[in-house]
C-alpha cells in the first residue's frame, strides 16, 4: 500500500482531535448537569448512585465488546456508528428527564450511553495509535489533551446553561446533535478502516491470547495506576482539601482547575519531550513527579505548598494514560486487541476508583485515603520499562508502517 501524503496524515490527526474533544464535551455535559437531572427526576442520593453505577456498568460492557466489534467493522465505521447513537441517547436522556421524568427509562438510556462512550473511546484510541505510527512521532497526548479541553469546555458551558436556566432537554439535545454531526464531518479525513485494509482480523482465540501476554498486563496495570491517580484528583481533590486543609469551596474549585490545567499542559507539551527522550524515561519521571506531589498534598498541611504540589501531581499523571495507549498500539498486528484490553484494565480505575476512595475516606478522611494511590503510582513507575517503543523511535515510519486500519483516506490522496 502506498504511503499517503503527510497532508492526509495531518488531516487524519486533526479530525481525530476534534472527535476526542467532542467526546470529552459530551461526557462533561452529562455529568455536570447531573444535579439538575436529579431534581427533575425527584430522586435521592442513593438513586443518583445507581444512575452512576449503571453508566459505569455500560462503560465496562462497551470496553469488553469493543475488540470484536473493531475487528469486524474497523475504527472508522465504529466511530461513525457509536458516536451518533451516543449523541441520540444523550438527547434522549435530557428529553426523558426533562419532559417524561421517568427514572427507569433514564437508567435504560444511560446504560446504552455508557456502552457507546466506551466503544467510541477504544475506536478513537486505536485509530490514534495507527495515526501515531504512520506519522512516526508521538501524537497520542495531543488527542487526550483534546479530550481534556473538551471536558473543561463542556463543564463551563453546562455551568453557564445552569446559571441562565437552559432546560436540560434543550441543552442535551444540542450537544447530542453535535455528537451526531461530528463523525460525519470528520469522516472525509478518517481512514477507510476495514479488517482487510488492516491485514488484521483477530479471531476469538487471538483476542484471548492477548490476555495471556505479560506485556498486556504490564501496560494495563501501568495505565490503571496513572488513571487512578488522575481520576482520584478529579473526584476527591476538592473535597479533600476542604475537609483536610481548611480550603473554602471556591479555593477548592480553583485548585481542581489548577490540576486540570497542569494535566492538559503536560499533554500538550509532552509529545515533543517523548520524541526526544522516549516513553520509558518520560513515564518514569512522570511517576516520580506524581508520587512527590501527591505525598506532599497528603502529608504537608501547608495550603501554599498544596498549590505547587497539585501542579506536580497533574504534570506527573498527564502522560500515563495516552502513552499507555501508544504502547498498547505499537504493534499493528495486535493493536486493536491490546488497546481494547488495556483500555478495559485502565478505565476500571475511573469507574471503580472513586467508590473505593470514598469507602476508605469514610473511615480515615479523604486525604489519608489517597495513600492507596501512592502505592499504585509506585507500581506504575516500576512497570514503565514495559512501555518502551517496541521498534525504536523512528521505526514507526519505516516500511509497512501503514499496515494499519484503512490508511487510504478520502479526498486528499
Amino acid at each position: 500500500m502506498s504511503t499517503p501524503p503527510a497532508r492526509s496524515l495531518r488531516s487524519w490527526r486533526n479530525a481525530l482531535l476534534g472527535v476526542f474533544a467532542v467526546m470529552g464535551f459530551s461526557v462533561a455535559t452529562q455529568l455536570s448537569r447531573l444535579p439538575r437531572v436529579r431534581d427533575l427526576l425527584g430522586i435521592d442520593t442513593g438513586e443518583v448512585g445507581v444512575f452512576i453505577a449503571v453508566f459505569s456498568v455500560g462503560a465496562l460492557v462497551g470496553l469488553a465488546i469493543a475488540s470484536p466489534l473493531l475487528a469486524r467493522l474497523g475504527t472508522r465505521r465504529i466511530i461513525m456508528i457509536a458516536m451518533p447513537i451516543g449523541g441520540a441517547l444523550l438527547a434522549s436522556t435530557g428529553l426523558v428527564a426533562g419532559l417524561a421524568r421517568s427514572y427507569p427509562i433514564v437508567l435504560g438510556v444511560i446504560l446504552v450511553f455508557g456502552i457507546t462512550v466506551s466503544v467510541s473511546d477504544v475506536a478513537t484510541n486505536v485509530s490514534g495509535a495507527a495515526n501515531e505510527r504512520a506519522l512516526g512521532r508521538t501524537v497520542m497526548p495531543y488527542f487526550h489533551a483534546g479530550y481534556s479541553i473538551g471536558y473543561v469546555l463542556g463543564a463551563a458551558v453546562s455551568s453557564g446553561a445552569e446559571a441562565v436556566g437552559v432546560p436540560v432537554w434543550l441543552h442535551f439535545s444540542v450537544v447530542g446533535a453535535l455528537c451526531i454531526a461530528t463523525p460525519f464531518l470528520a469522516a472525509h479525513w478518517l481512514p477507510v478502516a476495514t479488517p482487510d485494509d488492516a491485514g488484521e482480523r483477530p479471531d476469538r482465540v487471538a483476542r484471548r491470547r492477548i490476555w495471556r501476554e505479560p506485556r498486556t498486563w504490564a501496560i494495563g496495570v501501568l495505565v490503571f495506576g496513572f488513571a487512578y491517580a488522575e481520576g482520584s484528583a478529579t473526584d476527591w481533590l476538592a473535597l479533600g482539601v476542604v475537609d483536610g486543609r481548611g480550603f473554602d469551596n471556591a479555593s477548592a474549585a480553583a485548585l481542581l482547575g489548577v490540576f486540570m490545567i497542569a494535566m492538559t499542559t503536560g499533554r500538550l507539551v509532552g509529545s515533543r519531550i517523548v520524541d526526544r527522550f522516549g516513553r520509558f524515561p518520560v513515564l518514569a519521571v512522570g511517576a516520580g513527579l506524581a508520587l512527590l506531589g501527591l505525598a506532599l498534598v497528603i502529608y504537608v498541611p501547608v495550603p501554599e505548598v498544596t498549590w505547587v504540589c497539585v501542579v506536580l501531581w497533574g504534570l506527573g499523571t498527564s502522560l500515563g494514560f495516552p502513552l499507555g495507549m501508544s504502547a498498547a498500539g505499537d504493534d499493528p498486528a495486535t493493536a486493536t486487541a491490546r488497546v481494547s484490553a488495556v483500555s478495559l484494565i485502565g478505565y476500571t480505575a475511573f469507574l471503580v476508583g472513586p467508590a473505593v476512595i470514598g469507602f476508605i475516606g469514610q473511615h480515615t478522611g479523604i486525604l489519608p485515603a489517597l495513600n492507596l494511590i501512592l502505592g499504585l503510582i509506585v507500581v506504575a513507575g516500576l512497570l514503565t520499562p514495559w512501555a518502551r517503543e517496541r521498534h525504536g523511535r523512528h521505526a514507526r515510519h519505516a516500511t509497512n508502517a501503514f499496515a494499519d486500519p484503512g490508511i487510504a483516506t478520502r479526498g486528499e490522496d
